[in-house]
């Protein structure tokens, strides 16, 4: 059996066990209450304030999965996972300053609905199309993957057993409703989480000796953010250039990361809101990648930096902690498989089944059609968790980064050209969403697969940096989206929004300016070691 088992005890798999039991009662109290209430009670619209907004995104945006990822990449490479955070500022400005204004004053619910509004049916289809994939990929697949590895480490079986058994469970507790009982309290499990992470940094480094002996025993570039072009893992031109891409696709785009400031009581709320999810990041430092950097310095002899977290937490904390840690990763991973369910089945049910294939479907059919997506979700995810784990060459950071890569490039392209050029025309956004999705997909399966890196060394002689494959195929869709636009006889544009657009409060203005200034300060202070 693995060291992680063999270091938990019969009080901590007690607690482990308890705690489960504890969140199936829940869905079934939840479920039974449920069924006494009106479902639109759950979607009350535009009345979100700041702070709701910033932990909703936050806590869409990290979890387990970050704790493991940021914690691997510190392990091998240092504080350089922090540009993933910090380099953010300019695409959460991009999307309060320009993109929620403009989704706020088209009063839409959806990204499809956004995108319908100004380009016709046709495109909302294709989108919500698209949204599928992503779902399925970004977010079930991957959360699955990352669940997968965490079980694996505590268990020590393999993938396929990991990814099963979260899978049922996570979907057992979404037939009893736990899923809502879940979503009220997961601020206090991100709070829970956040304690967690700052304990362990803190334990780790009384361990190590302190930040002057954690530098000691730790290589200079590892405190450095920016890490010159020949760099294998981070360049800083890939970064510089590749980043971005997946940036406006998963902050100013991504349906589940929009959504919070779309039901935002104001613009202001909204733009506070997000201002709030980057002083929340300024805190990735410590939280998430400081333990992965601790444990190089206390166990340099681990073989693999997927193990880094857990193996802090498994070493350093005493005896039932433990299991307590292990309940609040599981907790929070079952309710993000399970919303990845609930947002696959209903995109299907709502924008495709009853859209387009039986518009006058009954309640029941809709449900129906709902719990075989689901189980359908169920399988693929389950088939992608394990492709995903036999991906080589790559540290679950990269494989998380690189296939995100790979799917935000159409997004990018027609968001931004949607927004910024007026003569991008109905054909060119439709091919981009469509074709240029495919031809992003069948790279990224080319890279990741067909011909990947060296397993041992990493080495890939077929291919650049991922980023920098998200970039070119970036240029490529957006250069060919404008061709399409000039040569396109039909020349339907967006239909832009006559009203006026409403203006930004000063306030957000300096709250943004001071958060500039705080990021602008962390690169220069973690460069030039």
């Amino acid at each position: 059996m693995n060291k992680i088992y063999d270091k938990l005890t019969a009080l901590d798999f007690a607690i482990v066990a308890m705690y489960l039991v504890i969140l199936l009662v829940i869905g079934y109290v939840a479920s039974v209450r449920q069924k006494k209430k009106n479902e639109t009670l759950f979607l009350a619209s535009h009345s979100l304030n700041w702070y709701n907004i910033g932990f909703n995104m936050w806590g869409t945006n990290v979890g387990p999965s970050s704790l493991l990822a940021f914690a691997s990449i510190g392990f091998s490479a240092g504080i350089v996972g922090g540009n993933f955070e910090w380099y953010a500022f300019v695409f959460l400005l991009l999307l309060a300053m320009v993109f929620a204004p403009r989704y706020i004053a088209s009063k839409v619910s959806t990204m499809p609905e956004f995108m319908g509004k100004r380009y016709g049916k046709s495109t909302q289809d294709i989108l919500a199309g698209y949204a599928l994939i992503k779902i399925l990929i970004s977010w079930l697949s991957l959360g699955l993957f990352s669940g997968g590895i965490l079980v694996r480490q505590i268990l020590g079986i393999p993938m396929w057993q990991s990814t099963i058994v979260l899978v049922v469970f996570s979907g057992l507790f979404t037939y009893m409703g736990g899923l809502k009982a879940i979503a009220k309290v997961n601020v206090f499990q991100m709070i829970l989480l956040i304690i967690v992470s700052l304990a362990l940094t803190y334990l780790g480094l009384q361990k190590v000796g302190g930040f002057g002996a954690l530098a000691d025993k730790t290589p200079g570039h590892f405190w450095n953010l920016i890490h010159p072009a020949s760099d294998p893992g981070y360049p800083w031109h890939a970064l510089l250039l590749g980043y971005p891409v997946s940036a406006v696709a998963f902050f100013c785009t991504d349906q589940s990361m929009v959504q919070s400031v779309l039901g935002a009581k104001n613009l202001k709320q909204g733009q506070l809101g997000v201002n709030f999810i980057g002083w929340l990041k300024v805190l990735a430092l410590p939280m998430f990648i400081l333990p992965g950097i601790l444990c190089f310095a206390l166990y340099p002899d681990l073989s693999d930096g997927k193990l880094a977290y857990m193996t802090m937490v498994t070493n350093l904390f005493p005896t039932g902690l433990n299991g307590l840690v292990i309940c609040v990763l599981i907790a929070v991973l079952v309710a993000t498989i399970g919303s990845s369910l609930n947002a696959l089945s209903t995109v299907f049910t709502k924008d495709i089944y009853v859209n387009n294939i039986n518009p006058k479907a009954s309640v029941k059919q809709q449900i129906n059609v709902g719990r075989y997506t689901v189980i359908a979700g169920c399988v693929l995810a389950v088939l992608m968790a394990i492709a995903f784990d036999n991906i080589k060459g790559k540290t679950l950071f990269d494989i998380f980064q690189s296939i995100l890569g790979y799917l935000a490039p159409p997004l990018a392209v027609t968001f931004l050209l949607s927004v910024f050029w007026k003569r991008t025309t109905k054909l060119a956004v439709n091919l981009i969403l469509s074709v240029g999705s495919a031809f992003s997909l069948l790279i990224g399966m080319l890279n990741l697969w067909i011909l990947p890196p060296d397993a041992k060394t990493g080495e890939n002689m077929w291919w650049p940096h991922y980023f920098l494959i998200s970039f070119y195929i970036f240029a490529f869709l957006f250069l060919a989206a404008i061709i399409i636009s000039l040569v396109d006889k039909n020349k339907i544009t967006a239909a832009i929004e006559t009203s006026p657009l409403p203006k930004t409060d000063k306030q957000v203005k300096i709250l943004f300016l001071l958060l500039g200034i705080v990021i602008l300060s962390l690169y220069i202070i973690f460069n030039g070691h």
